[in-house]
């Protein structure tokens, strides 16, 4: 393809609060060289993300966000069955989560999950799981999963589901946060699949890390890159510069940077923009992650 010029990696975060150490971004040239953190005087805030998105991004970039764009519709047809005001596609869902959490500071998500029936879906802490977690005859006790999702484990990542709350590896709120992000860009950058592919200019994609990881590191499976030693060879596995710096490194940092080179590796990648499964119905409500084939 070769039509972009930049690849941007976001490591994204759900928590509570204005600024956070857990958003990282890191971007990678298309000249080549290594990937390198984009930083400030301080910690990124949400907001902060949402205005270089709209107003600082190199010309056609492509942009990768960890978190989970949409919620599982496919398996039982709607985002929340049997709720009324269940929105019929993405950017509907998008825009409802934003205004539930209209007086929710900093992006943040509490808003939608304090609503009576939203809130229903959810697993909220150990034990403690809305009656409409589970789909209904679900075999699994995880939760619902999209179908990129399903994809991501066939290829031997381990996804949680975006309705989880709970634990370490939980994506809900990065989720949610982000889905308030992506409709306040409303517009100013197309959204891969729910937004067709443009010929020029920049887009947004979904991310997950592992994926990079796992192509880079996969006797590692699993495991954080905390140190540079470790990331130079994740890097140069996926033909990319090294950093060439030593001592250790924050794992958001790492996935960003590590997922800035892959972006750049695979971005052009025909294929990838054409995924077995993806029809346009999946694109309209539950999205895809780039990358998941």
């Amino acid at each position: 393809m070769n039509r972009f010029s930049h690849f941007l990696a976001i490591d994204w975060s759900g928590a509570k609060g204005a600024r956070h150490k857990g958003i990282a971004l890191a971007i990678a040239d298309a000249k080549g060289g290594p990937p390198r953190l984009i930083e400030r005087d301080r910690a990124w805030s949400r907001e902060d993300v949402l205005a270089f998105l709209r107003h600082d991004l190199p010309p056609d970039t492509l942009a990768g966000m960890d978190l989970g764009m949409s919620l599982p519709f496919t398996d039982c047809g709607a985002f929340f069955p049997g709720w009324k005001r269940s929105p019929p596609d993405l950017k509907s869902l998008w825009s409802l989560i934003d205004t539930l959490c209209a007086g929710d500071p900093h992006l943040e998500a509490g808003g939608a999950l304090r609503h009576p029936e939203v809130a229903r879906y959810f697993r909220h802490g150990r034990g403690e799981e809305g009656d409409l977690f589970h789909a209904p005859d679900a075999a699994s006790r995880e939760g619902r999963f999209r179908l990129a999702e399903h994809t991501q484990r066939a290829m031997g990542c381990r996804p949680v589901s975006n309705f989880n709350l709970v634990g370490a590896a939980q994506v809900g709120k990065s989720s949610l946060t982000g889905m308030r992000l992506l409709h306040r860009l409303d517009g100013a950058l197309p959204v891969w699949p729910v937004d067709p592919l443009p010929r020029a200019g920049s887009v947004l994609v979904e991310i997950y890390t592992a994926l990079a990881s796992l192509e880079a590191l996969p006797a590692h499976r699993g495991r954080k890159i905390r140190d540079f030693s470790l990331l130079d060879e994740a890097l140069r596995a996926i033909g990319s510069d090294p950093t060439g710096k030593t001592g250790t490194v924050d794992d958001h940092s790492s996935d960003a940077l590590l997922t800035a080179a892959w972006l750049r590796n695979v971005g052009e990648d025909g294929a990838l923009w054409t995924p077995r499964g993806l029809t346009r119905q999946i694109a309209r409500t539950e999205g895809w992650t780039f990358g998941a084939r």
